[in-house]
């Protein structure tokens, strides 16, 4: 009976084991095959002959990418708005989540800002009016117009308001009792505590920064403003017949052994490096932040 048993749940286990398995390969295998693309020759990506490995393997589509000096310019300022943006990002959530945290006996109007922050985050005043906004402020061409407007992510400020409210409330009134302040109790205490939902904040802030596009496209006239991600995914559309004509030799043909697929390929590819590089010093508060963050006490 015991070695049925036992029978039983290795098979068991070996079932979960090969559907885990299963999944992560169908998790991979579209990173994968993207980067066997990014490898490949022109004719071999548009014939539908790459699927797991690179076909005619060069690096056409790289030296496009990063044999531009503007491109590094770019990649400068994705940096720089992830830097700027992500430390105005916890600290906005940090300073708004710990006084919602609080009872409304400790906080009078508690739940009137909590309401308007609900609201704002469902409903949004528009992409016109933001964008008249941003400009009528002075703020367009310039790094501010890509860190100011979502300064607030409301969804953050929930999540670690959550996890605030999850902390014994006794170690808010020991602290009070010992003559903390509130900036004491939030900086000795709640933050040291609270590195999961921060670190797991943090990585949505990053991720959201490096990933946008949209909005470098709409506040930045000049193309030498475009941070990275708008920068790549006009890169196509800059190489056009039009300029054909100040290419050198050597450029053209690098440019035609390189079609839209290899080169979106590579975009991909060279987009997804610094989050690769970040995830796995953050990947082990992910689960544990998004577990306790999202639970009402």
């Amino acid at each position: 009976m015991v070695r049925s048993q036992t029978l039983t749940n290795r098979i068991e286990d070996s079932a979960i084991l090969l559907m885990l398995a299963i999944f992560a390969l169908a998790c991979l295998y579209p990173v994968w095959y993207i980067v066997a693309v990014s490898f490949s020759d022109k004719s071999a990506t548009n014939a539908g002959m790459v699927h797991f490995w690179p076909v005619g393997f060069n690096l056409s589509s790289y030296h496009i990418i990063l044999g531009d000096e503007k491109f590094f310019r770019a990649f400068g300022i994705s940096v720089k708005r992830v830097v700027l943006g992500g430390a105005i990002n916890f600290v906005m959530t940090v300073i708004m989540a710990f006084p919602l945290s609080r009872e409304a006996k400790l906080f009078p109007g508690r739940n009137l800002y909590m309401w308007y922050l609900v609201f704002c985050m469902l409903f949004s005043g528009g992409l016109i009016p933001l964008y008249i906004t941003v400009t009528t402020i002075g703020l367009q061409n310039s790094i501010w117009s890509l860190v100011i407007p979502g300064a607030v992510p409301i969804f953050n400020v929930i999540l670690v308001m959550n996890f605030f409210r999850s902390l014994p409330k006794e170690l808010y009134e020991a602290a009070t009792m010992d003559g903390a302040g509130a900036w004491q109790t939030l900086l000795r205490i709640y933050i040291p505590l609270s590195v999961p939902a921060l670190a797991t904040v943090t990585l949505f802030s990053v991720v959201g920064h490096w990933n946008a596009f949209f909005d470098g496209l709409i506040y930045m006239n000049k193309p030498d403003k475009y941070p990275l991600q708008t920068y790549i995914q006009q890169l196509v559309v800059i190489i056009d017949p039009e300029l054909m004509k100040s290419l050198t030799t050597d450029e053209l043909v690098k440019l035609m052994k390189a079609s839209d697929k290899t080169l979106n390929a590579a975009k991909l590819v060279v987009a997804m490096i610094p989050i690769l590089l970040i995830y796995p010093f953050l990947q082990r508060f992910f689960i544990h932040g998004i577990v306790l963050g999202s639970v009402k006490e």
